[in-house]
Parts: structure tokens; C-alpha cells; sequence
């Protein structure tokens, strides 16, 4: 568990951007992961979590400080009724779903195919296709920056939301592991259309759900392929605005929105992109960065792109959605040195 220095951290990220660490530490082990957090945050040095390194732009001169790469291992289910399972955080995510589904156990198979590690599926509440991880979330084990201390926040204390939780609000430290709670049962009620219309079902064997799933995700470039050069990205650029109710009336009578409560509505990021003027595989003038040949939704580094060029096609995007509509995108990956 030794540092390394001048590790480049684009190796490391699914875009493919990001310049050299510091110094970087791979904890492999729980406890690995808290000796080396609980060091650096006693030398003072500034510190970054990565995970799976898919939901983070990096800046192209790199992180001055200490990087802590998480890649613990481990999945276990604990006793007592029903499904209860404890995942490090290291674990990749989508290995997590589909040994779920292999048990036969539903509550995340909708949730298949997204990138990233455990630990970091509840800072952002991550979903698809009609689940949300705060569906079946228990608790995380968390170390404390503050204290130092080890604790157990249930998930009822993370205000968990769209795409956020106290975590990503501010709430500093690193998870440890998470505690899912799924059912078991093999079958699963399909609750987005897409997806449902997809299958030509209401309902089915989670089995199917994520191969389902994984077929859709692929055809807009969201799995993961060496071959595919639209899935090196972050996948989902920008969260789907919500707006209020009044605002959502001055918008053109055919743009989609979903009532989130009474007074709110969600809009579809891609649709505003795409109604701004910037279509599939839309690159400014010698980027090597572009939107997706498949997907408007998602920012894609076409070969030896910089995080500056990313920064730059995420300003243009939101700038141009901005002035058409009014509304202002928010970038869903971090952004470590750089300005998106």
C-alpha cells in the first residue's frame, strides 16, 4: 500500500483526462483504506477519493496532494430476514448487480451497466430506469473527516435526493461499505416505460431486466466498451433540471417534463441540448472532445482529449441551453482543477 508519485490520473478515469497525482495510495482492505485516510488527513495534505474514476473530470495538471484510490473488495450477507448485504466500497458496482441477479434477488437490476464503485453509488443517489439506490439503501459505514471517527449513518440521515446527498453537499469523508436490503425474488415490476416497452412487459425475471437494460444502455453508448469510442465518458453529462411549475409554463408546449411534488417539475437535460442547436457528435472547431455520436447527454474524448477541452464543451453547452431556454445545466461528474 506503498505511494506512488506522478501517477497519471486519466489512466484512472473513465474520460481518459486528468494529469499526475502527488501522491497516490491504494487501500485494498477496510482497514487499509482508514490507515491511509487517517495519515493523510494528519500530514494536512489535501486529499481526493477515487473510486471507479467515472463520475470525475479531472484537470489536466493533475492533483497536487494525495489521492486515495479505493479498491477494497467484498460482498457479504448478513443474518437475519430478507436480503441484507454489506458491499465494500471498492466493489465495482455492476459486479455488485449482477451477482444480485445471478442469487435471484431484486432491487437493483434496473440499476445494471452504470460504471463506478459501491462507495461512491450513494454520494450521488445514482438510478436509471425507474430505481434509485435510496430505494434499497440501509446505512453506509463512513469514516468521519471531522472526527476521525467510524459511524454508521443510516440512510435516513444522508439526504439522499435527486442525484445528491449530504455526502456530495459537503458531508466530508470517505464510505467504507454500504448496506443494501433487496428482496427475494426473481421477478421484478418494471417501472420505466422505456424500458418496459422495451421488453414488451410490466414485469419480469431480473434476469432479463438487466439484459434489458444493458441493451439499452449500450445502444446510446453508456456500457463501458473498449470498442465503442462514445462510452469513454463520464456517461450522463448534466442532471435533468427541475424547475418549478411556473417556470415550466413559459416553456415551449412540447417539451418534456415530469411533476417531481407539487410545485416542482423535471425537464430532460437532452432534449434541452439537442433543442439548443448541438446535435450527436457536435465538437467545437479542433476538440478532440465531442458529444456522443449516439447520445446528446453524454461527453465523449475522442482521442488524446484534454479536461480543458471537456471544461470548454461543458461552458459552450450550458451557455447555449442557457440562452435558448432560460435554464441553467448542472454538470453531474465532480470537477477536480477544472471549470465545467
Amino acid at each position: 500500500m506503498g505511494p506512488e508519485a506522478g501517477v497519471t490520473l486519466g489512466e484512472l478515469t473513465t474520460l481518459r483526462v486528468g494529469g499526475p497525482a502527488a501522491s497516490l495510495v491504494t487501500a485494498a482492505t477496510r482497514d487499509e483504506l482508514v490507515d491511509a485516510a487517517l495519515s493523510t488527513w494528519a500530514a494536512g495534505d489535501d486529499w481526493l477519493v477515487l473510486g471507479g474514476g467515472s463520475n470525475v473530470v479531472i484537470g489536466d495538471e493533475g492533483f497536487d496532494g494525495t489521492v486515495i484510490r479505493v479498491a477494497t473488495r467484498g460482498i457479504e450477507r448478513l443474518p437475519g430476514d430478507g436480503v441484507l448485504l454489506r458491499v465494500e466500497a471498492g466493489e465495482p458496482w455492476d459486479g455488485l448487480v449482477a451477482h444480485t441477479v445471478a442469487q435471484g434477488w431484486s432491487g437493483i437490476e434496473a440499476l445494471s451497466g452504470i460504471p463506478g464503485s459501491s462507495g461512491a453509488a450513494p454520494i450521488q443517489n445514482i438510478g436509471a430506469y425507474g430505481q434509485e439506490l435510496s430505494d434499497v439503501l440501509v446505512a453506509v459505514e463512513f469514516l468521519d473527516f471531522l472526527t476521525g471517527d467510524r459511524q454508521r449513518i443510516p440512510a435516513a440521515d444522508l439526504g439522499l435526493g435527486y442525484r445528491t446527498s449530504s455526502i456530495k453537499a459537503g458531508r466530508s469523508g470517505i464510505v467504507l461499505a454500504i448496506e443494501l436490503r433487496l428482496r427475494e425474488t426473481a421477478d421484478s415490476v418494471i417501472r420505466y416505460p422505456q424500458l418496459a416497452s422495451a421488453l414488451g412487459v410490466e414485469s419480469a425475471p431480473v434476469a432479463q431486466i438487466r439484459a434489458g437494460v444493458l441493451a439499452l444502455r449500450a445502444a446510446k453508448g453508456m456500457v463501458l466498451d473498449p470498442a465503442d469510442p462514445d462510452s469513454v465518458s463520464c456517461g450522463s453529462f448534466f442532471t435533468n433540471p427541475i424547475v418549478s411549475e411556473n417556470f415550466a409554463r413559459g416553456l415551449p408546449a412540447e417539451t418534456p417534463q415530469w411533476l417531481v411534488d407539487d410545485v416542482d417539475v423535471k425537464l430532460s437535460a437532452a432534449w434541452l441540448i439537442e433543442q439548443a442547436g448541438i446535435t450527436k457528435g457536435f465538437r467545437l472547431p479542433g476538440s478532440r472532445v465531442a458529444i456522443s455520436s449516439k447520445h446528446t447527454l453524454a461527453i465523449t474524448n475522442r482521442g488524446g482529449g484534454t479536461a480543458e477541452e471537456v471544461g470548454e464543451l461543458s461552458r459552450y453547452i450550458r451557455a447555449m441551453v442557457l440562452s435558448r431556454f432560460g435554464v441553467a445545466l448542472q454538470p453531474e461528474p465532480v470537477a477536480v482543477g477544472v471549470l465545467l
